[in-house]
């Protein structure tokens, strides 16, 4: 119950976050949440999925691999550091439309050790799968 009570005070936020950004001329890219990423992000307290989207937004103007970094040739993680939590939101490119580069992050988690662990960018990669196997299938519709 509680998760579900976040997830709707992180809507709101996200619909926010939205509106700032919409004027906002010199993005770099555009990113689109999964499921398992919008789902990660609603059961963080309001300060923490804040601070985070506060650093994608970042990210989406400036090149820092502070806040995006590269992991490996298809998956990319946004970092954040806060109140000693080290969050990470892996993502990848989807650059199919040429007019708008996107961005998708498809979950998050916690981080606990200094290296990524290798089901986090497993499960990353299967999502990127997935998500251009769907892209294609809803196409040839």
């Amino acid at each position: 119950m509680i998760c579900l009570q976040k997830k709707l005070l992180f809507n709101e936020t996200l619909s926010i976050f939205d509106l700032k950004r919409k004027g906002e001329m010199d993005k770099l890219f555009d990113i689109k949440f999964l499921d398992q990423a919008f789902d990660f992000l609603g059961c963080l307290d309001k300060k923490h999925y804040e601070k985070i989207l506060f650093n994608i937004r970042k990210a989406q103007t400036q090149h820092d691999p502070e806040l995006f970094k590269k992991l490996n040739d298809e998956i990319w993680e946004f970092r954040t550091l806060f109140q000693g939590i080290h969050y990470r939101l892996l993502a990848f490119w989807d650059k199919t439309n040429s007019e708008n580069t996107l961005v998708i992050s498809t979950h998050g988690f916690v981080k606990k050790r200094s290296k990524v662990p290798d089901n986090e960018i497993q499960k990353a990669t299967q999502l990127r799968v997935k998500y251009f196997e769907d892209k294609e299938n809803s196409e040839r519709r």
